[in-house]
């Protein structure tokens, strides 16, 4: 081999192989659980939870007839029938204040719509406690309980990912325009579309976590289960839902990388591919040359 040909090769940036990505990955990762214990606990922890508890237990047949007997005992046509009262007052009460000023009528609304939104409450209250005394029979690890928590996380996981894809679509909108002014290539726009749509799901899903297990323990407290219980499952369902989170936003990360990676690959490729045959030709240009005496 030429010394043009070795200095060529030289220049040429080397990508590390997949299987030595892997051998990084699988060093890696001991030395980050090591400096991370209690975040890497936390995601052991809630993929034991996963994978142990799962849906929550099945409700005997005792514990099914009492529970469907404890909630067929709120009235939920008084409930509806008060909430339209209310709404039918505070309309009324709204439509007869000034923007400053309340004269007697409004007045007269006033305490009509906080009459209303008093009795409201109060069916609330009872549905709630009637309810609490329902789930105290299935059990926070029933398939209720679960269920519940489980119903709460999907809807914060999903207005999490709702707000990263909004918020990645105007991002892409407005970052086209800026570079069109700053004459960018498409790669470089890519790239910048594909940073900015992992930080918008990472902070999407970082805030639907936090959201969640903010309303977490109001879940757990109204199963009305002793001190220990409700620790215990709040601590197991947060952690749960933590190790959900982390993976998906490891998944995520290693699509990204891996494509970015793929892309590299088969520029690094074909650049060495120019460079070796870019030197052939100039050796055989070389060695055609006519040489004078």
């Amino acid at each position: 081999m030429s010394r043009n040909n070795r200095y060529a090769q030289q220049q040429i940036a080397r990508l590390p192989e997949p299987s030595d990505i892997g051998r990084m990955i699988i060093r890696g990762v001991p030395r980050f659980a090591k400096r991370n214990k209690i975040m890497s606990g936390s995601y052991i922890i809630g993929i034991l939870t996963i994978l142990l508890i799962g849906s929550g237990t099945k409700l005997n047949l005792d514990q099914r007839r009492q529970y469907n007997s404890i909630m067929q005992t709120i009235d939920l046509q008084a409930e509806f029938d008060a909430s339209q009262e209310y709404y039918m007052a505070n309309n009324a009460y709204r439509a007869s204040k000034g923007w400053f000023t309340c004269d007697g009528l409004c007045q007269r609304n006033k305490q009509r719509m906080e009459e209303t939104k008093y009795r409201l409450d109060l069916i609330r209250k009872e549905g709630e406690a009637r309810m609490s005394d329902a789930k105290s029979v299935a059990g926070l690890f029933s398939e209720v309980g679960v269920g519940e928590v489980q119903d709460s996380f999907w809807g914060h996981f999903a207005s999490g990912k709702q707000f990263a894809k909004r918020q990645s679509m105007w991002d892409a909108f407005f970052m086209s325009f800026r570079s069109m002014r700053r004459d960018e290539k498409f790669v470089e726009y890519a790239l910048n579309v594909l940073m900015q749509v992992l930080v918008n799901f990472s902070m999407g899903l970082v805030l639907a976590l936090v959201m969640f297990v903010i309303g977490l323990w109001s879940i757990v407290r109204s199963y009305q289960p002793n001190p220990i219980v409700a620790l215990f499952f709040f601590v197991a369902a947060a952690c749960a839902a933590f190790s959900f989170v982390a993976t998906y936003l490891l998944a995520i990360y290693g699509a990204a990388a891996g494509s970015v990676y793929g892309v590299l690959k088969v520029a690094e490729t074909n650049a060495r591919a120019g460079r070796i045959q870019g030197g052939r030709q100039q050796r055989q240009y070389v060695g055609n040359r006519p040489h004078y005496d």
